[in-house]
């Protein structure tokens, strides 16, 4: 391989720079195959072509000074022995090989700035440089090494090709169309490497519209593959040489490839998950009223309810099993409401003893009992100007029902000792897993306090009838609890997602936080299985045959129709559309059933 023989005439430097390429160029600027430190240089001063064994020696600019044997020339044949003039550096051409470059042919070793330029690549991956930064970076080099005119990194997402990065060393602004498609293909159908040396003349593009319509010379294309799966590619090109790129060219972007690879499947990992929390947070967003989440028709109707009950000042009485969420929207009735700035004060009627519940909801003067020895503020009037909330109500002894119904009334209250009336200004929130019905018929719980608090009824499905919200609602408590404890679940099984349907949740939504929770702290799994939700895999409901559905439906909805015509036999057959005699029949399973 020819090199030339470089001797700076003043300093008394020298080194060997050998020719590889087609083309190769000569300046002071650092990407030149031949630097020249001087500053009487110009940046490229002159270049060399190789046709077939003969060399071209060409000057760039038009006012630079170019000298072969002593004679000033615009461009001259190089022969063996010529020296070249070039500002303060001294050229000796010559034909024969470097006996270093004949060492480094042997061994297939990399140039020092190719591998000084895999470190750093390596080096910023270590850093944590972004994918955009490091494409940028890597194309680059790419250009500087192969002498391309552009460089393009091209993934592949969902079937389509989206340009990653690109690099030109002209001005004009590289897009996706500027790449043949022809030879993308190639690549990405057989997942090999090419090199075309003309684009133009080769059997296999010459003819596509995409290599015609860009004029393409020289490119090389390798494939992006991370564990057999395609990403995407590399794309290197050069418009106005032929022949420019080698098989050493190629071996060089196959190792940069490789690098490449593992950023782009690491950048496409990172979208993927920016785009699945995005898509989650809308989710959640569209799903959610406050802090409470659903997406079934029972928790929309919910939410619409609050939506226009929360901004009156009318009582609302939240009915549900344990564990359905009933302070919650509580708190979303007081947060929407013109309240929302005064204070939330909640109180369980079923967990202080009757002897203390009095003080706790109405306060009570020093000295009233055997222990109170200062006055005290209670919860009733320290919700004053907000919103009261009594949980459980179906709890509350029948002698405060009594006072608590007076409060309604007149909005004031009195202190257990203290005979002063105090006005009050509350909106009141109650809620009961119990049916109030009938323990008014049992006579356990007042009819007119009953009236007074359930103005407005919300009503809260059990989690067992919110099946498409059981998934969502564990995800939304998976990710806050992996979050708070740094934990490595990030999502479940399908047999997880499908025993949490079949579960009963007789504990409703705190059932199912609570199970979570336990999973996410005690598992190491990045999906959760059944078992770590102490589920058992497979589970389904108990599930009736429908003639048995369709009988007990008969029964509730006959004995419905009986109630609203006040037990009128004749009516409710009409109403029914149906026989008399049918109407008579459900009558005696009536009385069955209530027997047993």
């Amino acid at each position: 391989m020819a090199f030339f023989r470089c001797e700076h005439l003043i300093r008394k430097t020298r080194k060997d720079t050998a020719l590889r390429k087609v083309l190769s160029t000569i300046g002071r600027a650092p990407g030149n195959d031949v630097v020249l430190d001087d500053p009487a240089v110009q940046p490229t001063h002159a270049n060399v072509v190789r046709q077939g064994g003969t060399h071209t020696l060409s000057v760039v600019p038009r006012d630079a000074d170019l000298y072969v044997n002593g004679r000033r020339v615009r461009t001259a044949t190089l022969a063996e022995g010529d020296k070249v003039l070039i500002g303060g550096w001294q050229l000796t051409w010559s034909e024969k090989e470097l006996e270093a470059e004949s060492s480094d042919k042997g061994s297939g070793a990399l140039p020092l700035d190719t591998l000084e330029a895999l470190v750093a690549l390596s080096t910023d991956m270590l850093a944590d440089t972004s994918p955009e930064r490091l494409f940028a970076a890597m194309l680059q080099k790419l250009v500087e090494l192969t002498r391309a005119e552009k460089g393009f990194v091209i993934v592949m997402q969902d079937g389509d090709r989206h340009l990653a990065a690109s690099h030109n060393t002209g001005e004009q602004r590289l897009d996706i169309t500027r790449v043949s498609d022809s030879i993308v293909n190639q690549v990405v159908e057989h997942l090999q490497p090419l090199i075309v040396s003309d684009a133009t003349t080769d059997s296999r593009f010459a003819r596509a519209k995409s290599v015609v319509d860009l004029r393409l010379s020289s490119v090389m294309c390798v494939p992006l593959v991370y564990r057999r799966d395609l990403l995407g590619v590399i794309y290197l090109g050069n418009d106005s040489i032929t022949d420019l790129f080698t098989e050493r060219d190629l071996a060089l972007l196959k190792i940069y490839a490789a690098q490449a690879s593992l950023v782009v499947f690491h950048a496409l990992q990172l979208n993927q998950l920016r785009v699945d929390n995005r898509n989650l947070r809308s989710q959640l967003q569209a799903a959610s009223q406050g802090e409470m989440i659903g997406t079934c028709a029972p928790m929309k109707q919910v939410f619409k309810v609050l939506r226009r009950v929360a901004p009156t000042d009318l009582s609302v009485l939240i009915l549900g099993e344990t564990g359905t969420g009933k302070e919650l929207v509580a708190r979303e009735v007081h947060r929407l409401s013109s309240r929302r700035d005064k204070s939330f004060v909640a109180i369980n009627c079923g967990a202080i003893p009757e002897n203390l519940l009095e003080s706790e909801l109405f306060g009570h003067r020093r000295g009233s009992f055997t222990g109170a020895v200062t006055d005290k503020v209670g919860k009733v009037e320290a919700a004053n100007g907000g919103t009261l909330f009594l949980d459980e109500i179906g709890e509350m002894p029948m002698n405060l029902q009594v006072k608590l119904l007076r409060v309604l009334q007149e909005r004031v209250i009195e202190r257990v000792g203290d005979l002063e009336p105090r006005p009050v200004d509350i909106r009141v929130v109650a809620a009961t897993n119990k049916d109030l019905s009938e323990m008014i018929s049992g006579g356990s719980f007042r009819e007119d306090l009953f009236y007074r608090l359930n103005e407005i009824a919300v009503n809260l499905p059990p989690l067992r009838e919110r099946e498409e919200d059981i998934a969502v609602l564990a995800q939304y408590f998976l990710n806050s609890y992996r979050e708070q404890y740094g934990s490595k679940p990030r999502g479940f099984t399908n047999q997880a997602l499908l025993s949490m349907k079949g579960h009963y949740w007789p504990g409703n939504v705190r059932e199912l936080e609570n199970r979570v929770k336990k999973a996410v702290i005690m598992s190491d799994r990045a999906l959760l299985n059944p078992d770590d939700l102490g589920l058992q895999e497979g589970q389904k409901r108990d599930i009736k045959p429908l003639s048995e559905a369709e009988e007990e439906f008969k029964v509730e909805y006959i004995r419905k129709v009986l109630d609203l015509n006040n037990w009128n036999k004749a009516q409710t057959a009409r109403d029914l559309g149906i026989d008399a005699r049918t109407v008579f029949r459900y009558i005696e399973r009536f009385k069955e059933l209530d027997a047993t």
